[in-house]
C-alpha cells in the first residue's frame, strides 16, 4: 500500500483539471492506492472530485477526506462516507495544522500545487519534503 496526500493553495483557478488528473493517474500507475485529501479550498475540492471520478475506473483505490473539524451541521444530501476525523488534540485554532501533520505522517508521497512561497500549502509541502516524502509540485515554485 502506498499513500498520497495533497497540498495546494485555497485558490487555484489557473490549474487545469486535466493536468491534476494526469498527475493523480500517474501515481495510481506507480502503485499509490490510498489518498488523503483535505476539505478547505478549491484545490482540495478539485482533487476530491477527480478522485471520486477515478474510482469508477480504478476500483481498488481508497479515498479519504480528512476533516480538521467535525461538521456542526450535516445536510441530508451530504455524503460523509469518505470522511475520517483523526484523533488530534489541542486548541481548534490549530486543527488544520495538526490534520496536515497527521496526513504527512501517514503518507509516502505528496502531490501539490504551489505557486508562491507563503501560506500553509507551501509550509506543509516543505514539511513533507523534509520528512522524506516524494513531493511533486504541479505549480511553478521549487520546493
Amino acid at each position: 500500500m502506498s499513500v498520497c496526500t495533497f497540498f495546494g493553495h485555497r485558490e487555484c483557478y489557473d490549474l487545469k483539471r486535466e493536468i491534476l488528473q494526469a498527475g493523480i493517474e500517474d501515481l495510481i500507475h506507480q502503485g499509490v492506492d490510498t489518498f488523503y485529501v483535505g476539505y478547505q479550498g478549491h484545490f482540495d475540492a478539485m482533487v476530491y472530485g477527480i478522485l471520486k471520478q477515478l474510482r469508477k475506473s480504478y476500483a481498488h483505490i481508497c479515498v479519504f477526506v480528512v476533516l480538521a473539524y467535525l461538521p456542526t451541521q450535516v445536510r441530508e444530501e451530504a455524503d460523509m462516507s469518505d470522511t475520517i476525523y483523526p484523533e488530534i488534540e489541542g486548541h481548534p485554532k490549530y486543527a488544520i495544522e495538526r490534520r496536515n501533520r497527521w496526513m504527512i505522517e501517514r503518507a509516502d508521497c505528496c502531490l501539490c500545487y504551489i505557486r508562491h512561497t507563503w501560506g500553509g500549502a507551501y509550509k506543509f509541502a516543505c514539511q513533507a519534503k523534509r520528512k522524506g516524502l516524494t513531493v511533486i509540485n504541479l505549480g511553478d515554485v521549487k520546493l
